[in-house]
């Protein structure tokens, strides 16, 4: 990684891609220090609470939220608008073919994508003003609120895009990175406060790093994984010209569906909650639904933890099964005259791999809910605060390490791709 890192830096045109990286960075950081004016501050933290969706969404916006600043939403309504796009085009004819025009089709469904995630963003601000209602100076501070945390989501999604366009790897990755990043210092230094405190046992401090290192070479290890199926390329004639018969594989990955099923588990298990603490506390059956909701939070109790990792297990089932469509697989291959050895085109083909691909997602699903459940054991195996597990347990850490992985991979295909072209040049000059 650092060789490539070293070679990347050589070459005058990634280098700059590089620092471009850097700078929208920087913009990011900067506008996570911004506050959101007609707020009082010092209320807002007395308010938060941390963990929970409020906790998830403050590690995506790098402790914007905490602290109210303009950027306090993240890039969180574009996550939401674009798995509801993934849904939608699965279900609406019209929206399925026009993902298979090419390019054409693909800029119309981001179009409609950044359309739904201004909407999206508009209604989360609305319900983080009325959670944080009692931190407004005015009704126009909670006006202000809306509209100025709408407007960095916007810029953020910009930030994304210019990233992708003039950097290097996928923007939006880049910029939910970024925030988990920027979080590292204040989870930190609760850990070390905590110590300090003489709060955690030093057994506990080697154990929470035992955790930390391990998580992340199990991320590694599961992320890089996949299973290979052998294709057999059959001997074809086009024209007057003959393709020899040949052989690959086709590549299934391990984790397909990535940190996606996560975020549909807590989303969903955090909805009442959420939606019945935007109330103000009331008696009858308000109160007692108040009361209920928090039942339902991950870590609540032992079966809401076993519904938590079945909500996984389940939606990382339907995700895959959106993005991954064997119907297809199995009639391209039939279509181009390849073969699985051994299995016959057609139906058997199909059954085939519908049978890896659920064996293989059924891999993926159980690794996914054994991390998700890091962040709600590890604080009893440690005796460190659970605010201080965002980091290593869930989705953020599953994020950085992919979205590391990924990066480094954009790095290094770049480098290739110049090494090619350096190799055509010299091949074109001796010709």
């Amino acid at each position: 990684m650092l060789e490539s890192l070293a070679k990347a830096f050589q070459i005058p045109e990634l280098k700059k891609r590089i620092w471009f990286n850097l700078a929208m960075f920087a913009v990011f950081v900067l506008g996570v220090h911004i506050p959101v004016p007609g707020v009082d501050h010092a209320r807002v933290e007395q308010l938060f609470g941390q963990g929970g969706f409020m906790g998830l969404v403050d590690v995506f916006s790098g402790g914007a939220l905490r602290r109210m600043t303009i950027f306090a939403m993240g890039i969180t309504p574009y996550i939401n608008a674009s798995i509801i796009m993934q849904m939608l085009t699965l279900a609406i004819p019209q929206l399925e073919q026009m993902s298979k025009e090419g390019d054409a089709g693909r800029k119309h469904i981001a179009k409609i994508t950044r359309w739904l995630s201004i909407v999206l963003a508009v209604l989360q601000g609305m319900g983080f003003a009325m959670t944080f209602r009692g931190a407004a100076t005015s009704n126009w501070g909670l006006v202000q609120m809306v509209l100025i945390m709408t407007a960095g989501t916007c810029m953020l999604l910009w930030i994304g895009e210019q990233i992708t366009e003039k950097g290097i790897g996928n923007g939006v990755s880049l910029v939910i990175f970024a925030g988990i990043m920027t979080s590292l210092p204040f989870q930190s230094a609760m850990v070390i406060e905590q110590v300090r405190n003489h709060l955690v046992s030093p057994f506990g401090l080697v154990l929470f790093v035992a955790l930390f290192i391990g998580t992340i070479y199990g991320i590694v290890l599961i992320t890089q994984a996949e299973r290979r199926i052998p294709i057999q390329h059959v001997r074809r004639v086009v024209g007057m010209r003959a393709t020899p018969a040949s052989s690959s594989f086709l590549p299934i990955k391990v984790n397909t569906a990535g940190v996606i099923p996560i975020i549909f588990a807590i989303s969903i298990m955090l909805l009442p909650a959420q939606v019945m603490h935007m109330m103000p506390p009331r008696d009858g059956v308000i109160g007692w639904l108040q009361r209920a909701s928090n039942e339902f939070s991950p870590g609540a109790n032992w079966w809401s933890l076993v519904l938590y990792c079945l909500a996984i297990v389940i939606f990382t089932y339907f995700y895959t099964s959106v993005v991954m469509n064997v119907k297809d697989m199995a009639d391209n291959l039939k279509k181009y005259g390849n073969l699985i050895p051994g299995i016959r085109p057609g139906n058997p083909t199909f059954e085939y791999l519908d049978r890896v691909v659920s064996r293989v997602t059924l891999a993926g699903a159980i690794f996914l809910a054994a991390v998700a459940m890091v962040q709600y054991v590890a604080p009893w195996m440690t005796g460190i605060a659970l605010s201080s597990f965002s980091l290593i347990g869930g989705t953020s850490l599953l994020i950085v390490v992919g979205v590391a992985i990924e990066t480094m991979q954009a790095i290094e295909a770049q480098l290739l791709m110049r090494n090619y072209e350096g190799f055509i040049k010299q091949s074109g000059v001796a010709g």
